[in-house]
């Protein structure tokens, strides 16, 4: 089985924070997001260009468990790792660490549609190109802000 990973840095913003002062927990999803976008840029297959070829990815299923806060001002390591699961979902699990301190880890479930049917379809021949390929994309991206 085919297996795709990489992994990403982020700095808490100020703005993600709760009144306790910690990540709230709805952000997660989006530094999942924030994950996911990354690892499909790094296979050569930017969401911009999947929806431009007439494809989406909507999120069927998320789950999440967290372990340790995160805190405002601190340097995260998203690692995303996509598996493709009868040739038609891809399951993205995800890492999120501080310091080597695991902090969150969860998955979220994604089939392909296509735009204009909004109906479920196969991996369109386009993706299925760059996930064969034989390219290095375990690979670490600089911090985003």
């Amino acid at each position: 089985m085919i297996e795709h990973s990489h992994s990403t840095t982020i700095r808490v913003r100020y703005a993600d924070t709760d009144k306790m002062g910690i990540v709230y927990n709805g952000n997660y999803l989006t530094y999942f997001e924030i994950g996911r976008t990354e690892l499909l840029r790094s296979l050569g297959m930017p969401y911009a260009v999947l929806e431009q070829q007439g494809f989406q990815l909507p999120v069927i299923e998320a789950h999440i468990v967290y372990k340790v806060p995160a805190e405002y001002d601190d340097i995260l390591s998203i690692k995303a790792t996509c598996k493709m699961e009868r040739g038609i979902l891809l399951n993205i699990s995800y890492e999120i660490t501080k310091d080597n301190i695991l902090l969150t880890i969860g998955h979220t479930i994604h089939p392909f549609m296509n735009i204009k049917s909004g109906k479920p379809i196969r991996p369109p021949q386009i993706f299925l190109e760059k996930w064969n390929g034989n390219h290095d994309y375990s690979t670490k991206e600089e911090i985003r802000a």
